[in-house]
């Protein structure tokens, strides 16, 4: 069957607007041009816009969608089964967060007595989960089960002051690293206190830290496309912060 750019967006429930705004950046184009000049899509592209819905529920930027999509080994089935494998991880998230809710309730209306720990348990399993669900198959390669298994559950067991403190870190690394980078200089004192919170709030979560693991990490962080987004934030930003923290830790390479 075929559909026109208002009946394909209909069905998918998006706007005409975004579907020609996904031919225009290559992500989807029709499968042709009528001789009213109307955008017509076919099977292909429906199973395709599918997928690039998919990716968008998960949190995967538009950029990184045409990449996959466009790639010569798109595997449609195979994204398909780790869309499933997604979404189930998700969905265990959102299980953790309704029981903590419910546990909440309770212990707002005098039923049970909740710790302060309890109460942020399910945040610090999210945070897990979204961990394991990005990068856990990447870093548990790198570094071994054990290394991770000992982080998640040091994670697990931070004081709300603690966790507190980590997502602190983590916003101050973002606001110092951009102001590092302006400087173009990954050896400034700038750029070096920004490799410094870098290590504080590895700290948090690593058992044992390493200057080895720490530059390795940050190598990571311009490898891997997901690493690379977070800490993209202008281009090259990603690059900077690897190298300020390779002058941090002496680990050239």
């Amino acid at each position: 069957m075929e559909y026109t750019v208002q009946k394909l967006g209909q069905l998918a429930g998006v706007s005409t607007r975004t579907l020609r705004y996904y031919d225009e950046i290559g992500i989807l184009k029709p499968a042709r041009i009528n001789s009213s000049g109307y955008r017509i899509y076919g099977q292909k592209e429906v199973d395709r816009l599918q997928q690039i819905l998919f990716y968008k529920e998960l949190g995967v930027s538009l950029d990184v969608i045409k990449e996959i999509v466009t790639s010569p080994a798109y595997d449609g089935a195979k994204a398909l089964r780790e869309h499933r494998e997604q979404l189930l991880d998700k969905r265990k998230q959102l299980d953790v967060l309704i029981a903590n809710v419910e546990k909440t309730i309770a212990s707002a209306e005098g039923r049970i007595t909740m710790t302060d720990q309890e109460k942020f348990a399910g945040f610090k399993q999210q945070l897990i989960d979204d961990n394991e669900a990005k990068y856990g198959k990447e870093v548990r390669a790198k570094y071994g089960d054990d290394v991770v298994n000992r982080s998640n559950e040091k994670l697990k067991g931070m004081t709300q002051e603690e966790y507190e403190e980590v997502t602190r870190l983590a916003d101050e690394i973002l606001t110092t690293l951009a102001e590092a980078f302006a400087t173009g200089n990954p050896a400034s004192d700038i750029a070096q206190k920004t490799a410094e919170l870098h290590k504080k709030w590895l700290t948090y979560y690593w058992s044992e830290y390493s200057k080895e693991a720490h530059a390795g990490i940050a190598q990571m962080y311009v490898d891997d496309e997901r690493f690379k987004a977070y800490y993209e934030r202008q281009p090259g930003m990603a690059e900077f912060l690897r190298d300020a923290i390779r002058i941090y830790t002496g680990v050239a390479k």
